[in-house]
């Protein structure tokens, strides 16, 4: 809030000043002795005064509040919770069942080198985007911005005979993928007919008519591309695409700008969220065990596998959507309507695991790029090794002697059984494999992400499946009240799967936390206090 001056009573718009300044040089553009001599009696005209914006949101400090939990101190329950702070409402406390907040936005330091264990990059590097404003506001980003090339422009596609396709070829192999690609995405807003089944099958179709068109002599290398560029879907939603939706793929709203990445490690946006809730309110190591809700006076109460009650007037639940499908009926008594309970059924939650690789020494040149593991349909499905998994190896941003790599789908559930010791040397197999350099060194270090079995998450992101639709997000994204006396809403839902267009990102996470934030507010204004 801007605090409030006497100075506001003076305020001068910067329109008004613009024109009071313009027609005062007209005046005067004709004698300059005139202008010279009574310039400073108009100073005041162009200086800067405090403005005293009263948002509509704050709340009247003199009426009671309702007590509000959240549950989940990742991007949705902090957003939430700053949006709260910020309107006045701070008679709330967030639990959080880790020791930290943020949730999959996980920053780790390898000595003066950030390394990323969740979100990267920010999706979407311009002002549209709410995280591309955090880090601005937090002073994160300075020019240029470290934003993410685009995968054509620096890219090695190695195959699994130990060869390397020529660079003009697989530059040809990239368009060509992009152009199926879109295609794909193009269903959902164009063709009004659906039906297309799984991407799988969209996306085999069209290469079979793309290679059609491609020279013999190509051929044999363009399929390769365009397999492994389909396998980096993949590692984009953390699924096979025979359970995905080919109708629904293009739901996913493109943010303007390339993709920026934070220096200073992706944490870093959580401080100017963190600065503004009050100290206290968020409680860490505080695992959810159930919420009892629809019970009258009062309204609802959480329960911590610690033992601690929580009553509430309104609980915002802000897990991860693999946390519903794994816990709710558990977690909620009575159990949650049917439409919200089918929404966590059908929609899809994908696997995702980082996986960061060191060496004593690069064997590779800095600024090299990317490689990209051109595996065939037939490898992947008959290879049973989480390295089939991977589809690009890059080099780890601002270090010199790091790799890293994205595991997906079951691949990455296998891996997060592995040792690290199995790691090092499967991930060293592949790489020799793919270069055909035998020679080439084991990492002296591996450090890799666990997602799908950590019982806070129980997976990455939300992806649309063959039987997922964008009115499910919206059903999850609906607040829940007293099936038999109705009345305002009890349960509240927020995350990045509840927000259509923008599930899996961040910036959807915190979109999501701020609207049911802006929920609460519109309720206490109504009532003028807890609901009645």
């Amino acid at each position: 809030m801007i605090p409030s001056s006497s100075r506001c009573k003076s305020y001068i718009s910067k329109s008004s000043r613009f024109h009071v300044v313009k027609t005062l040089n007209a005046f005067f553009r004709t004698d300059t002795h005139k202008w010279d001599k009574n310039k400073d009696s108009f100073k005041g005209c162009t200086r800067r005064m405090p403005v005293c914006p009263s948002d509509p949101c704050f709340l009247d400090p003199g009426r009671p509040q309702p007590r509000v939990v959240i549950i989940g101190a990742g991007m949705a329950g902090l957003s939430a919770a700053q949006r709260l702070t910020y309107c006045g409402l701070t008679n709330f406390v967030v639990l959080e069942g880790t020791d930290r907040p943020g949730g999959r936005i996980h920053s780790c330091w390898f000595g003066d080198v950030v390394g990323e264990l969740g979100a990267q990059w920010i999706s979407g590097g311009s002002s549209a985007n709410p995280i591309f404003t955090l880090a601005a506001v937090e002073g994160l980003l300075k020019r240029p911005l470290p934003i993410r090339n685009d995968m054509g422009s620096k890219m090695l596609v190695l195959t699994s005979d130990g060869r390397a396709i020529e660079t003009s070829v697989s530059g040809t192999g990239y368009t060509l993928f992009s152009k199926i690609k879109n295609d794909a995405f193009s269903l959902f807003s164009i063709d009004t007919e659906k039906g297309h089944g799984t991407l799988k099958n969209f996306m085999n179709r069209k290469m079979k008519e793309v290679l059609s068109t491609v020279d013999d002599s190509l051929r044999y290398d363009m399929a390769r591309i365009l397999s492994g560029l389909t396998n980096t879907i993949k590692t984009r939603w953390g699924e096979e695409l025979c359970l995905m939706s080919a109708d629904n793929f293009g739901s996913f709203l493109k943010s303007p700008g390339a993709p920026v990445r934070v220096p200073l490690g992706y944490v870093g946006v959580l401080g100017p969220i963190l600065r503004d809730i009050p100290k206290g309110t968020i409680k860490y190591c505080q695992e959810v065990k159930s919420i009892l809700w629809d019970k009258g006076s009062p309204r609802a109460s959480v329960k911590t596998v610690g033992g601690t009650d929580y009553p509430a007037d309104y609980v915002l639940v802000t897990v991860p959507l693999g946390v519903l499908k794994n816990s709710m009926d558990e977690m909620f008594n009575p159990p949650l309507p049917q439409e919200k309970q089918e929404a966590i059924e059908k929609l899809g939650f994908g696997h995702l695991n980082r996986l960061i690789v060191e060496y004593s020494r690069a064997f590779w040149a800095p600024g090299e790029g990317m490689m990209l593991l051109a595996w065939t349909g037939a490898e992947m499905e008959s290879e049973k090794s989480w390295a089939t998994g991977m589809s690009i190896i890059e080099e780890m941003p601002g270090s010199r002697n790091m790799l890293m790599t994205t595991v997906a789908g079951h691949q990455a559930v296998s891996m997060e059984s592995c040792s690290e010791d199995d790691i090092a040397e499967e991930f060293t197999n592949v790489l020799r494999r793919f270069t055909g350099d035998s020679s080439l060194p084991y990492p002296i270090n591996v450090t890799r992400s666990k997602w799908s079995s950590d019982r806070f998450f129980r997976g990455a992101g939300t992806y649309m499946g063959v039987d997922s639709t964008v009115h499910q997000q919206c059903d999850l994204g609906a607040p829940a009240n007293d099936a038999c006396k109705g009345g305002p809403p009890i349960l509240l839902f927020a995350g990045e799967a509840s927000a259509p267009g923008l599930y899996s990102t961040v910036q959807g996470a915190r979109l999501s936390g701020v609207r049911e934030a802006d929920r609460i507010i519109k309720l206490t204004h109504k009532f003028r206090g807890p609901p009645r």
